[in-house]
C-alpha cells in the first residue's frame, strides 16, 4: 500500500494548524480540491504545504486568532469536477463564489452548515437537481446567485420565507418550473431579482407589490400569463421593469408615466398587450430603454416621445400602430431631440403614407433604422447620408419608390443595407461602392435599371449581393464584383437583363456557397474556372442563352446540391465526370441540346432526388437506378430516341440497334402520336373554362360539367383570333402566325383580354405575363405541328404544362384575378 499521499496529507493539516488555521478546515479545503478534476487540481499550484493556508489563491482568513477561513472565492478559475460535502466544515464562511467554472452535480445538502453565509455564487456552471431543502438555514444570506445552470423543479417557497435578508436573488437561465411563490413578497430588503428564461407559468404574485425596495425585477421569457397587477406598479423604486416574452396581456395604465418616475428600462416585449401607447409614457424621462414590440397595441405612437432625451433604444416591431398622411408621424420628428439614439426599430405596423424627411434628422448616433414591412409610400429622405452612425439600415417590404439617395454613399459605417421587395427605380448609385464596411447589400424585387456599377467591387467584406428580380438591371456582370473574395452566403444576380459571357474572374470567388443567374440574357460558354468554387452548393444558370458543353471542372465541386442549367443552349453529352459530385440532390438540365446517352454513373449519386434531363436530344437506355427509380421527381420528356427504364416511363424495350452506338439517329421532332394535338388542347381549354366559370358562380353550386371546347375556341383563347379568321390567307395560317411571332412579338399577338384583371401593368408584371405565355405559345406550336409524327406526345405535354405552371407559380401573387393566372396555376387539377 502507496501511503506517500496520506503521509502528505497529514503533513499539511499539521502545517495548516501551526499556521493557525483548524484541522478540520484544512481537510476541509483539501477534500474540496480533491473533489475537482485532474485538469482543474493544477490550476491551485499555490495550495501547498510551503506556504500558509490563508495564502492559498482564492482563500481568505479572520484578522482575529485563532485564524478561521471566511471567504473562498475562485471566479473565472476554469476548475470542473464537483463540490465536495467537506465544503459545509468550512462553518465560518462568509463568502463561497465559485461562479463561472465548470462544476456540476448537486449543491451538497451540507451548505446548510453554513450558517453565517452573506454570499453564495455559484452561477455559471453546469449544476443540475433541485435546490436542496435545508438551504433554508443560510438564514443571513444577503446574496443568492445561481443564474445560468441547469437547477430544475420548483422555486423553494423557503426562499421568500427563510431568507428574508436577501437583497439579490438570480436564479435566471435554469429549468425552475411552477409558479412564482407568493413567499417572495416577503423579501422586504431585496433590491435586484432575475428569474428569467425559466420554464415558469402562472400569473405574477400581487404580493411582489410589497418589495418596496425592490429597483431591478427580470421575469423574462418564461410563460407567465395574466395581467400584471396593479400592486407592481406602485414600486416606485425601480429602475428596470423586464417582463418581455411571456403571455401577460392588458394595458399600459394611463399614468405609467407618473408611476415610475426613476424608470430606465421598461420591457413588455413579446406579449399580448393591447390598446394605445398612453402619452404619459413619455413622462419617464429617465428611460434609456423601451421596448414594446411584438404586441397588439394600436393606434398612434405618442408624439412627445422626444421629451425621452437619454432612450437608446425603442423597440416598436410587430405591433399594429399606425401612422398616415395626416396624423401619426410626428414622433419621427420629436425623436430628433433624443441625443443619445441608437437603435430604432418600427417594421412590421400599419404605417403607411410618406415617410417624413424628418427621419434624416435623428442622432448620428443611431446605428439601427428598421423600417420594413410597412404600407409606408414616397422616397427614400435625399439627407439620409447624415446618420453617419448608421450600421443597419432595413426598409425592405414597402411601397416606397423613387431613386435610392447618392447620400447613401455617405454612410460608411453600414454592415446591412436592406432595400429589397419596394418599388425603387433608377440607377443603382456608383456611391455605394464608398460603403467598405458593408456586409449584405440586398436591393432584390424592385425597378432598378441600368447597369450594375463597378464600384461594388471595392466592397471587400460583402457576404451578401442580391439585385436578383429588378428586370431592367442590364449590361455585363462587372468583372470586379466577382473578385469579392468575402462573399460566402450567396450572390443572386436573377431575373434581370444582364448580357454577355460570365467573367473568368468567377473562379475567385472560391468562399462562395449560392450563385444565381437565372432568367438573364447571359452567353458565351460557361467558364472552366467556376470549378474553383470549391465550396458552392448550389448553382443556378436557368433560363440564358449559355452554349457549349458543360464544364468538365464542375467535377471539382464536390459539395455541390443543386445544379441547374435549364432552358440554355448548351451542347453535347452530359459528362459521366457529373458523377464525381456525390453531395448532389438536385439536377436539372431540361430544355438544352444535350445529346448522346444518360450516363449510367448518375443512378450511384445516392443523394439525387430529382432530376429533370427533358426535352434535349438524349438517347439510349435510360438506367434504373438510384433516382431512376422514383418517376415522381424524374422527367426524361421530349427525348425520342430513349429506351428501357422502368416499366412506369412507358419507354420502349432497348433494340439491338439502341445498344449499338445508335447508328440510326432518329430526329427529336419525331417522337409523338396523332392523338396529341387533340388531347392537349382539351387539358388546357377544360382548365381554362372550369377555371373561369367557377369565378362566376356561387362557391356552393356545383359545376354541371365542364362544356366542349374545339380546337379553334382553344385557340382563340390565347389570341383572340380564331383559325378562319379574315386575315389567314395564302399560306399563312394560325400556327404559322404563332411561330412567326413567338418570343419577340409574343405579347402583340396575345389577346390582352387575358391580363386585363391585372391591378399592375408596369413592366415587371407584363414581363412575368410574357415568360408564361412565351412558354405557352411553345407547347402550342408544337401541338400544332402539320405532321402528326412531329407533335409532343400527351405526357410529354402534360409535363411541360406542369413545368409552366410551376415557374409562374414564383410570379403569380399579384395576377390572382387573372385568366392568364388560372390558367398557369391549373395543372394540379389536370
Amino acid at each position: 500500500m502507496n501511503l506517500l499521499p496520506y503521509l502528505l496529507s497529514i503533513l499539511m493539516i499539521i502545517a495548516m494548524a501551526i499556521a493557525g488555521v483548524s484541522d478540520e478546515e484544512a481537510a476541509a479545503l483539501l477534500a474540496f480540491r480533491a473533489g475537482l478534476s485532474n485538469h482543474s487540481v493544477g490550476v491551485l499550484t499555490s495550495w501547498n504545504s510551503s506556504a500558509s493556508i490563508c495564502s492559498w489563491e482564492g482563500v481568505a482568513c479572520s484578522n482575529r486568532r485563532p485564524t478561521r477561513v471566511v471567504a473562498l472565492s475562485l471566479p473565472f478559475h476554469g476548475l470542473a469536477g464537483t463540490i465536495s460535502p467537506a465544503i459545509g466544515n468550512l462553518s465560518f464562511l462568509h463568502t463561497l463564489n465559485l461562479s463561472s467554472n465548470g462544476f456540476y452535480g448537486n449543491i451538497p445538502p451540507s451548505i446548510s452548515r453554513l450558517r453565517r453565509l452573506r454570499t453564495l455564487d455559484m452561477g455559471n456552471n453546469s449544476l443540475s437537481g433541485m435546490l436542496p431543502a435545508n438551504l433554508s438555514f443560510c438564514a443571513r444570506l444577503t446574496t443568492l446567485i445561481l443564474h445560468y445552470n441547469q437547477f430544475s423543479g420548483r422555486i423553494p417557497t423557503y426562499i421568500g420565507d427563510m431568507l428574508t435578508q436577501l437583497m439579490g436573488l438570480s436564479l435566471m437561465s435554469n429549468n425552475f418550473a411552477g409558479p412564482i411563490p407568493e413567499s417572495l413578497g416577503n423579501l422586504s430588503s431585496l433590491m435586484a431579482m432575475s428569474l428569467k428564461r425559466n420554464l415558469l407559468r402562472g400569473p405574477i404574485p400581487a404580493s411582489l407589490g410589497n418589495l418596496n425596495s425592490l429597483q431591478f425585477i427580470n421575469l423574462e421569457d418564461n410563460s407567465l400569463s395574466g395581467v400584471i397587477p396593479l400592486t407592481v406598479y406602485n414600486l416606485s423604486s425601480l429602475t428596470t421593469f423586464a417582463v418581455g416574452g411571456n403571455k401577460l396581456h392588458g394595458h399600459i395604465p394611463v399614468d405609467i408615466g407618473e408611476r415610475f418616475p426613476r424608470m430606465q428600462v421598461f420591457s413588455l416585449g413579446a406579449n399580448q398587450f393591447s390598446g394605445t401607447i398612453p402619452g404619459s409614457i413619455s413622462n419617464l424621462t429617465a428611460l434609456t430603454r423601451l421596448y414594446l414590440s411584438q404586441n397588439r397595441f394600436t393606434g398612434f405612437v405618442p408624439p412627445t416621445l422626444g421629451r425621452l432625451q437619454f432612450l437608446t433604444i425603442l423597440f416598436l416591431h410587430e405591433t399594429e400602430v399606425e401612422a398616415n398622411d395626416k396624423e401619426g408621424w410626428e414622433f419621427i420628428t420629436s425623436m430628433a431631440n433624443c441625443s443619445e439614439l441608437e437603435l430604432l426599430l418600427i417594421g412590421n405596423n400599419s404605417f403607411s403614407g410618406k415617410l417624413p424627411s424628418s427621419i434624416a434628422n435623428l442622432s448620428t448616433t443611431l446605428q439601427s433604422l428598421y423600417l420594413g414591412y410597412n404600407n409606408i409610400t414616397g422616397s427614400i429622405p435625399l439627407d439620409i447620408g447624415n446618420l453617419v452612425g448608421l450600421s443597419i439600415l432595413e426598409i425592405e417590404h414597402t411601397f416606397m419608390s423613387g431613386v435610392i439617395p447618392d447620400s447613401i454613399g455617405r454612410l460608411v459605417n453600414l454592415v446591412q443595407l436592406g432595400l429589397d421587395k419596394n418599388r425603387l427605380s433608377g440607377l443603382i448609385p456608383p456611391s455605394l461602392g464608398n460603403l467598405t464596411q458593408l456586409e449584405w447589400l440586398l436591393a432584390s424585387n424592385n425597378n432598378l435599371e441600368g447597369p450594375i456599377p463597378s464600384s461594388l467591387g471595392k466592397l471587400k467584406n460583402l457576404d451578401i449581393l442580391d439585385l436578383s428580380k429588378n428586370y431592367n438591371l442590364n449590361g455585363s456582370i462587372p468583372k470586379e464584383i466577382l473578385g469579392l473574395n468575402f462573399l460566402s452566403s450567396y450572390l443572386d444576380l436573377s431575373h434581370n437583363s444582364l448580357s454577355g459571357p460570365i467573367p473568368t474572374e468567377v473562379g475567385g470567388l472560391n468562399n462562395l456557397n449560392k450563385i444565381v443567374l437565372s432568367g438573364n440574357q447571359l452567353s458565351g460558354q460557361i467558364p472552366y474556372s467556376i470549378g474553383n468554387c470549391i465550396v458552392l452548393e448550389f448553382l443556378l444558370l436557368d433560363r440564358n442563352s449559355f452554349e457549349g458543353s458543360m464544364p468538365q471542372s464542375l467535377k471539382n465541386i464536390k459539395g455541390l446540391r443543386v445544379l441547374n442549367l435549364t432552358i440554355n443552349k448548351l451542347s453535347g453529352r452530359i459528362p459521366d465526370s457529373i458523377g464525381s459530385i456525390s453531395g448532389l440532390e438536385q439536377l436539372y438540365l431540361a430544355q438544352n441540346h444535350f445529346t448522346g446517352t444518360i450516363p449510367t454513373v448518375i443512378q450511384n449519386l445516392t443523394l439525387l432526388s430529382e432530376m429533370d434531363l427533358s426535352f434535349n436530344d438524349l438517347q439510349g437506355e435510360v438506367p434504373k437506378g438510384g433516382v431512376f427509380r422514383n418517376i415522381t421527381y424524374l422527367s426524361i420528356a421530349g427525348n425520342g430516341n430513349l429506351c428501357g427504364g422502368i416499366p412506369q416511363l412507358h419507354l420502349d424495350p432497348c433494340s439491338a440497334d439502341h445498344k449499338s452506338n445508335h447508328k440510326k439517329k432518329w430526329p427529336k421532332s419525331l417522337i409523338v402520336a396523332l392523338t396529341t394535338t387533340g388531347a392537349i388542347l382539351l387539358f388546357v381549354s377544360v382548365i381554362v373554362i372550369i377555371q373561369l366559370t367557377c369565378k362566376k358562380i356561387t362557391d356552393r353550386q356545383k359545376t354541371q360539367g365542364p362544356p366542349v371546347v374545339t380546337e379553334g375556341e382553344y385557340q382563340k383563347m390565347f389570341t383572340g383570333i380564331g383559325p378562319t379568321d379574315d386575315i389567314f390567307r395564302d399560306s399563312l395560317d394560325l400556327h404559322k402566325f404563332a411561330e412567326d411571332a413567338h418570343r419577340e412579338r409574343t405579347l402583340d399577338i396575345a389577346d390582352s383580354t387575358m391580363w386585363l384583371h391585372v391591378k399592375s401593368k408596369d413592366s415587371i408584371t407584363m414581363s412575368r405575363i410574357k415568360d408564361c405565355l412565351v412558354s405557352v405559345f411553345r407547347l402550342a406550336i408544337s401541338c400544332s405541328k402539320q405532321h402528326p409524327r412531329d407533335r409532343i406526345m400527351v405526357r410529354d405535354a402534360a409535363v411541360e404544362m406542369h413545368a409552366i405552371r410551376d415557374s409562374y407559380l414564383m410570379f403569380s401573387s399579384d395576377l390572382e384575378k387573372a385568366p392568364l393566372a388560372l390558367i398557369c396555376k391549373s395543372g394540379n387539377h389536370s
